[in-house]
């Protein structure tokens, strides 16, 4: 239909200006109500849109590195338990060394130096086991976390060695027939010990950094999101009185737009 095919009063066409953009408004505030937000793409308010969205996206490469260092932690918590299992091995160790010293039989040495060679075999298994995801950090398996969105803040958790040979504890030599053979295997023992002990230190001081990572990037995450809502989100209140206030305007303009076609249908009275 053209244009000019139907010809309006003036006070009609200007009602029903006024209705149309009574609709119009009404079709953005229920859009606003029901997503939430009072800009929910670019032609609503572009600055507001387009940094919003530089804003979801940080925290989305943030929440991506947020995954790499939940993993990171368990593989450090696996290489701990490695540690301390370890360790208590070779305590036990030290112990067998300490009883084979204290005697003479031959027969017993024999025995606990079997008993010894024993421990040795499950030192080993248990570095074996100590790995998450597989990455090893008792068996020389070093593990990178990257922290920021471009991987420009990382820290690399070294790894050692946590077999009976990368500790340097010997077999039982010569089944621990003389006072020296065992002497040397508690030097061996002392010395493991020490190693345990400033690796489980190390890998402390890694926990604690990637945890506090952790935390802060749990914070930058809630940061960044909020700083989108606050450019994007809609109050529900205002838009909600909005919406009353223009069912109120469209009944308005209805009942305007029925009385200025008033004039025009006097016409049928003549008839």
């Amino acid at each position: 239909m053209a244009i000019n095919d139907i010809s309006l009063t003036a006070g009609m066409r200007s009602n029903l200006l006024q209705l149309q953009s009574t609709t119009k408004l009404t079709d953005r505030t229920q859009e606003r109500l029901s997503t939430g937000k009072q800009v929910n793409s670019a032609l609503d308010n572009p600055t507001n849109f387009f940094a919003a969205q530089a804003h979801v996206n940080r925290a989305n490469d943030f929440s991506v590195r947020k995954d790499g260092m939940a993993e990171a932690i368990q593989t450090a918590k696996a290489a701990d338990a490695g540690i301390t299992a370890i360790s208590a091995l070779v305590e036990a160790a030290k112990g067998l060394a300490a009883a084979a010293l204290g005697t003479s039989n031959t027969t017993d040495r024999q025995a606990y130096a079997n008993q010894f060679d024993a421990l040795l075999g499950q030192i080993d298994t248990l570095a074996s086991d100590s790995q998450y995801r597989g990455t090893n950090l008792l068996d020389g398996q070093d593990l990178t976390v990257n922290f920021n969105e471009d991987a420009s803040a990382s820290l690399t958790v070294s790894s050692f060695t946590a077999t009976s040979t990368g500790l340097a504890i010997d077999a039982a030599a010569g089944s621990w027939a003389t006072t020296t053979n065992i002497a040397a295997a508690q030097t061996d023992l002392t010395a493991a010990t020490t190693t345990l002990r400033s690796q489980a230190k190390n890998l402390a001081n890694n926990l604690n950094i990637i945890t506090t990572r952790q935390n802060f990037t749990d914070a930058m995450i809630g940061t960044l999101q909020t700083g989108s809502d606050n450019l994007t989100l809609a109050d529900m209140n205002q838009e909600g009185a909005n919406m009353l206030m223009l069912q109120t305007r469209q009944n308005l303009g209805t009942t305007a737009l029925s009385l200025s076609s008033q004039a025009a249908q006097s016409v049928l009275r003549l008839f």
